[in-house]
Formats: C-alpha cells, sequence, structure tokens
C-alpha cells in the first residue's frame, strides 16, 4: 500500500491535499507534520504544528484517563491482566479497584504514544516533543520560549548534559537574568500528578502483592521502593532490545579467521555509507555460478517452484518471480528432475555464506541459518514502457519499517529473529536491478551494489538497513538469499532434512563404520573436511574451504 501511495503521489495532477488520512490521532498527524517541516529547514512554519501535537498530545491523555473510571464491571480483564482481583472485605474490594484505576491511567501515557496499526510506544514521546520544540524555538529566535521547552525536559531528566548545554546557551544569548521563566505548567502538572501515581502504585506492589509495569524510563529511582529497585534492575538488563549488537571486527582481524581462499573486501561499512555492511568478491567461481543458473533454470521448468510458483512477483506485475528452497532441490535431486550436483552445491555455498558472515560480524557469538532461498526476477517484455516501481520495495528485514518517521517497529509480521541477511549474487547479464541502502525514509539513497557472480552483500538485518532493489527491465536476475539468526530454535529445519537427502550411500556407510569403531584415542582431535570447489573450464586449481 505505501508502494502504490508513492506511485500516486508521483502522478501529475495528483496534489497532497488530494489524500486525506481517516486514522491518524491529530497529535499524530500534527507531529508528523512538523518533523517533516523541521526536516525541510521551515522551523517558523514547523512551531505551530509542535505546539498542537503537545497540546493535543496532552489532550488526548486527558481522554484516556477519563476511560479508566468505568464501572466495575467493565473491568474484569484488565483485573486477570494486572493480577489485582478484589479479594476480602470492602476495603479491599475499594484498594483494588483504585489500584485498577491507576494502572489504565499510566497505560495511557503509552496508548498515546502508540502509532495507528503499531502494537509499541514511541519511547519518551513527550520528552521528545519537548525536544523539537525548544530547538525550533531556538531557529527562529524565541529564546524565552526555547528555554521554558528545555527546562520542561530538565524536568524528566535533570542530568540531561544536552538539555543543560542547551539551557546554558540560551541564558547567554539572552544576556540577562531571567527569574520568571520557568517549565510549562501544562508539563509540570502532567509530571507531579503521575510520580503521584507512580508512588501509589509502588506503594501496591511492595505491599499489597499488585503489579505495575512502569511506562516511563525517566522516573526517578527515589520513587520506587529500595526494595524492588534491585528486582526492577535484573528485569530491565533481561530485556533483549537494550543490548546493542555486536560490533563487526576490524579487517585484520577477520582475515586471520577467513575460511575461504579468494575472497577480497570489496567495500566496508564506511564505503557503503552505513553501519554493519558489507560487499565481499570471490565467494563463487564462474562455474558455480553457471551450476546455480542451471538448477534454478531445471528447477523452473520442473513445474516445482516454491515461494511464488513463477507468477507475477507480488512486489511489481511488472517481473516474475521464481523461488527455489534448499529442501526442494534436494527433493528434485532425488526424483531426477534436477542434477544433484547443482543441490549440493546450494547446500555447501550457504553454508559457506554463513560462515563468512559469522566470521565479519559475530566472531564470538554463532550465527545459524533460519531461510535459505535461490530466487530469480525475470522482467516481462512490453511491460516495461513508464515503468514507475521497483522490483523490492525499501524495507527492512526483522521490523516493520515506517518511513514517514524514520522508525522502525521490531513486531509481527516482520521476521523479528532475523539478525543477519546476505545476497550472494549468481549473474550481472541483465539490466536494471541494483541492490540500494537507504536513509530510514525510504526515499534516501545512501549506497548502492551491482550485481555479479560471486558477489556477496551482507548486512545487519534491522532499521539500520534500509534496501530495496532497483526494477529488472530486461532479462533475469538471479541470487540465492540468505538469513542468519543468533536464535537456535529459529535455524532452518528444511537445511537439515536436504543435507540428509542428499547423502551419498557410502558417505552413509562410512559414518556407520565410523559409529562401530571404538576410538584408540579418548579424545581424537576431528579431522578437517575441505570441500572442493566446482573447477572453471580453464582447468584452474579448485580453490579450498575448510569447515570448523
Amino acid at each position: 500500500m505505501r508502494e502504490d501511495m508513492a506511485k500516486y503521489r508521483r502522478m501529475s495532477r495528483v496534489r497532497p491535499q488530494s489524500f486525506r488520512d481517516l486514522e491518524t490521532p491529530p497529535h499524530w498527524a500534527a507531529y508528523d507534520d512538523g518533523l517533516e517541516l523541521l526536516g525541510r529547514q521551515e522551523a517558523g512554519l514547523a512551531l505551530p504544528r509542535l505546539e498542537e501535537a503537545l497540546r493535543e498530545s496532552l489532550a488526548q491523555m486527558e481522554s484516556c484517563r477519563a476511560g479508566c473510571e468505568g464501572p466495575e464491571e467493565q473491568q474484569r480483564e484488565e483485573e486477570e491482566e494486572e493480577g489485582a482481583g478484589s479479594q476480602g472485605g470492602l476495603y479491599e474490594t475499594i484498594a483494588g479497584h483504585w489500584i485498577r484505576v491507576l494502572q489504565c491511567r499510566q497505560r495511557c501515557v503509552g496508548d498515546t504514544a502508540t502509532r495507528p496499526g503499531r502494537s509499541f510506544p514511541v519511547p519518551d514521546f513527550l520528552p521528545s516533543q519537548l525536544r523539537r520544540l525548544h530547538e525550533a524555538h531556538a531557529q527562529v529566535g524565541n529564546l524565552s520560549q526555547a528555554m521554558e521547552n528545555v527546562l520542561s525536559v530538565l524536568l524528566f531528566y535533570p542530568e540531561d548534559e544536552p538539555a543543560k548545554k542547551a539551557l546554558n546557551e540560551y541564558q547567554a544569548q539572552l544576556g540577562e537574568p531571567r527569574p520568571g521563566l520557568r517549565p510549562r505548567e501544562d508539563i509540570q502538572h502532567f509530571i507531579l500528578r503521575s510520580l503521584g501515581e507512580k508512588r501509589q502504585l509502588y506503594y501496591a506492589m511492595e505491599h499489597l502483592g499488585a503489579s505495575f509495569k512502569d511506562p516511563d524510563p525517566w522516573t526517578p529511582a527515589a520513587v520506587i521502593p529500595e526494595a524492588l529497585r534491585e528486582k526492577l534492575r535484573e528485569d530491565q538488563e533481561k530485556r533483549p532490545w537494550d543490548h546493542e549488537p555486536s560490533q563487526p571486527k576490524p579487517l585484520t582481524h577477520w582475515k586471520d579467521v577467513l575460511l575461504l581462499e579468494g575472497v577480497t573486501l570489496t567495500q566496508d561499512a564506511r564505503q557503503l555509507n552505513g553501519s554493519e555492511r558489507v560487499v565481499l568478491d570471490g565467494l563463487l567461481t564462474p562455474a558455480e555460478c553457471g551450476v546455480l543458473l542451471q538448477l534454478a533454470k531445471d528447477a523452473a521448468e520442473a513445474g516445482a517452484r516454491s515461494g511464488y510458483r513463477g507468477r507475477r512477483s507480488p512486489h511489481t506485475p511488472h517481473e516474475r518471480f521464481e523461488g527455489l528452497t534448499v529442501l526442494k532441490a534436494a527433493q528434485l535431486a532425488q526424483a531426477g528432475a534436477v542434477g544433484s550436483q547443482g543441490a549440493k552445491l546450494l547446500l555447501e555455498v550457504s553454508e559457506r555464506v554463513r560462515t563468512l558472515t559469522q566470521a565479519y560480524f559475530s566472531p564470538e557469538r554463532p550465527l545459524h541459518l533460519s531461510f535459505t532461498h535461490l530466487v530469480c526476477r525475470s522482467a516481462i517484455e512490453g511491460e516495461q514502457d513508464q515503468r514507475m516501481d521497483l522490483s523490492h520495495p525499501v524495507h527492512a528485514d526483522n521490523c516493520v519499517l515506517d518511513p514517514d518517521t524514520g522508525e522502525c517497529w521490531r513486531e509481527p509480521p516482520a521476521y523479528t529473529y532475523r539478525d543477519y541477511s546476505g545476497l550472494l549474487y549468481l549473474n550481472e547479464d541483465f539490466r536494471g536491478g541494483d541492490l540500494f541502502f537507504t536513509e530510514p525514509n525510504a526515499l534516501t539513497v545512501t549506497a548502492q551494489v551491482r550485481p555479479r557472480c560471486g558477489r556477496l552483500v551482507a548486512f545487519s538485518s534491522g532499521g539500520e538497513n534500509p534496501h530495496g532493489v532497483w526494477a529488472v527491465t530486461r532479462g533475469r536476475r538471479c541470487a540465492l538469499a540468505l538469513w542468519h539468526t543468533w536464535a537456535p530454535e529459529h535455524r532452518e529445519q528444511e537445511w537439515t532434512e536436504a543435507k540428509e537427502l542428499l547423502k551419498e550411500p557410502e558417505e552413509e556407510e562410512e559414518e556407520d563404520e565410523e559409529e562401530e569403531m571404538p576410538s584408540k584415542d579418548p579424545s581424537p582431535e576431528p579431522p578437517s573436511r575441505r570441500l572442493p570447489r566446482v573447477q572453471d573450464k580453464a582447468g584452474k586449481p579448485p580453490r579450498l574451504r575448510e569447515e570448523l
């Protein structure tokens, strides 16, 4: 739908006023307009919209809070969720009802900060609005209002260094003390009331066994009873989204652990204008590319396409999309519909990519393949004139990208367990089809990579790497798409099944003999196995790869 909207906006005689949003609440509409105007360096026009956004946000919270004081029968479901059921006599019932009201009121902060259709709120929604406001006021010279808003930020975070620095700058520019300048009254009221409710809820947690999930990261430690602080700190540390991803090792390190000869580093993250991105060349010989291209062709002719069954692509009506999984390739090889060499090479190459991706990005934490897909996109002849769409719209691989705000929501339907992605190209004899990276707005292109045989583009799967594919306007573009995960429970089961199907009888007999023969050494060192590559036509010696 976003791609369709973008296409409509590019059409002639279509104006922004032609679109009407019936879902976004007023505070979100005003906030997004303000951010867009700020991005265009139009602070004077942005200020009224940002002020409206803050005003409407507080009004939305008031409306939400008013709904928290409904009759008892309407709160049965919330009672079960929060574990604050009424037990005992009259006073316990009154206390239980009041606890539920307070819990509901505190949830209003998160409800207001959650975009329509999203599952999680924007963190620090009110402080972030105040930061935008004080910066915008400063840009147009309204230093008194800038100070008022930065003082409001300091109510949330008294030790915020950027806010304190901005406050000092504004005071220096004003040149004289302004004792009458105070934080915004609406923010003072909000914070005082919220802290009073939090104190009551933490008391209920400590003494009445109630539960409470504090929606605000700015809550002062003094509000939380000392007996609860340690437990809450442990819960905070367990949250997986608070941990930074492991940083890639320098080139000197990963060259030492590189397991594949002949692979060269073509572009690193700095050259690609991003983070956790890399282009490596030499992963496949021309002969190996030919074997995998033939596998894709044979599988398509056998009529056993996985993915989208060779129909028009789900991303564009101007291309056909064919996909082949490792298990389907193994099954076709077993049935004699495709060559076993290609199916085996598909397995071996996917492991080759996983090994390199782990060596480069995550040497201290094992990566597992979560999905492997041999995909081909073919331009449909006669349908490429005046084409305006992409082969694959801009997206991120483990989160839902929101170009309007630049945020990426790690929630379903995204594959949230994916940690690293890889694209191994098999050919370059087509027009268009380049991979490109963008800013989170999905519009500003930061880097572009041209496919070629044996080229791997690997990158982290999150919102830091939005990417898409330019339209394929002539020919057929084939690549091996791979996704990796740190979570072993999400490893690709089909890969193991395919490996079992493709085992040669001799290999199975050797394994049986090894199991029967007792070892003289109680802890022998496993022999390193070398998997030869397919030789090219020039008869050059094969490059070798060692498995750990």
